[in-house]
């Protein structure tokens, strides 16, 4: 499972790095040192990610692009034998995207991963960032 640094998930929950240092000290998220650092787990920053989630209201919008890349972290992954079915937790936004499990299996899809959704019209392309 990957390690995310303590600024990189910060950044993956739209929050402060005190922050994520904060709910560390107060045993909310875990973590570990990894070359004399503070890491976070992915697994269990997925996890933390969907409970801080909350459903905002969409509002009035003034305007609108066909073209968002948002980037997140895998929570959960669901495959058969053709199809997977890959969800996100970008910020409070859950995204879910349908692809081939062959897709999925080539980008090394699992909770914890970061990725980024573009999304355009009806569909959601996930790509993995560069390190």
């Amino acid at each position: 499972m990957p390690n995310l640094r303590v600024s990189e998930a910060a950044a993956l929950l739209g929050v402060s790095d005190d922050t994520v240092r904060r709910w560390i000290d107060q045993g909310r998220l875990p973590s570990k040192q990894e070359n004399g650092r503070m890491a976070v787990d992915g697994q269990a920053l997925a996890t933390f990610a969907q409970e801080l989630a909350d459903s905002p209201e969409p509002g009035h919008t003034a305007a609108a692009s066909a073209r968002n890349r948002m980037r997140g972290i895998v929570t959960r992954v669901l495959k058969d034998g053709v199809m997977a079915q890959v969800e996100m937790q970008a910020g409070p936004f859950r995204v879910v995207s349908l692809m081939s499990r062959e897709a999925a299996d080539e980008l090394g899809l699992e909770p914890g991963v970061v990725a980024v959704a573009s999304i355009k019209s009806t569909h959601v392309v996930v790509e993995i960032p560069e390190a």
